[in-house]
């Protein structure tokens, strides 16, 4: 996991970095007007195509990059930070709850042939040889066996317990960064409506050319923390459709494999 959040950090810098050096390059290499005019011929201005200028303005690529730039590299970037850790975690947790599901009517019918054929000492070699949680919960009830059954039962719901604490970290995060990226896109808003009426004020006079800039501002960053709400929001519900079919599978494979302690409990 420290990896994980290492590796996301450098790339998060990264593309903060190349952010920037995208921001200079727009300020520092754009051409003057005037200057193009003059040194460029009338011969070559004919030869530019009238489509490939218009394929050029409409790239996916260069159209985010213009966007992400004209909505203020401050805010942008903290949005886009909570895209890119929100994603992290999302991603992590997707590929922990995948590898804890397991096939468990599989694993009670090879735990109930185990402890027919060898006894609970069979039973539990089967479970620590089946990785995922639900193997765990069965080898710590599986271990407390000579207590009895109810002893049994206690251990399988606490050591449960445990086990659905694991499925639910970093939740609180993702939930957060869901929060945090409207959050900052409203924030941007805010600031970009005083912009506005801050030139107002200067220019004396209500028109449309001194306000534009600033509403521009802040409906950029308004939609893009949108945006990245209702990305980690997708993701975070999937999650949570995950824990629960975990959560199930885990309750009923439970009262199953009491099933199978009382089936080989000697009776008196």
């Amino acid at each position: 996991m420290k990896k994980l959040f290492a590796i996301v950090t450098i790339l998060a810098f990264l593309v903060f970095g190349m952010t920037m050096n995208v921001v200079a390059q727009e300020t520092t290499s754009a051409p003057d007007s005037a200057q193009v005019e003059e040194v460029v011929p009338v011969e070559e201005a004919v030869v530019i195509m009238p489509e490939e200028v218009i394929t050029e303005e409409v790239g996916m690529h260069k159209a985010l990059k213009t966007k992400f730039i004209e909505g203020g590299a401050g805010f942008m970037s903290l949005v886009l930070f909570c895209l890119i850790f929100g994603l992290a975690l999302c991603i992590e947790r997707i590929i922990y709850l995948n590898l804890s599901a397991v096939n468990t009517k599989k694993l009670l019918a090879n735990i109930d042939e185990a402890w027919s054929n060898g006894g609970v000492e069979a039973a539990m070699q089967v479970c620590r040889d089946t990785r995922g949680p639900v193997a765990s919960i069965f080898y710590q009830g599986l271990s407390r066996y000579n207590e009895g059954v109810e002893v049994v039962e206690k251990s399988v719901a606490s050591y449960g317990s445990v086990q659905l604490g694991l499925f639910e970290k970093n939740l609180s995060w993702i939930s957060l960064f869901i929060a945090l990226a409207p959050m900052l896109g409203f924030m941007g808003t805010v600031i970009g409506m005083i912009e506005a009426f801050d030139k107002i004020q200067q220019a004396g006079d209500i028109s449309a050319t001194v306000v534009a800039g600033g509403i521009k501002v802040a409906l950029l960053t308004t939609v893009t923390g949108l945006i990245v709400a209702i990305i980690l929001q997708i993701f975070y519900n999937y999650i949570l459709s995950l824990i629960d079919g975990l959560v199930n599978e885990m309750e009923d494979s439970s009262i199953t494999l009491l099933d199978i302690v009382i089936k080989h409990t000697p009776k008196n």
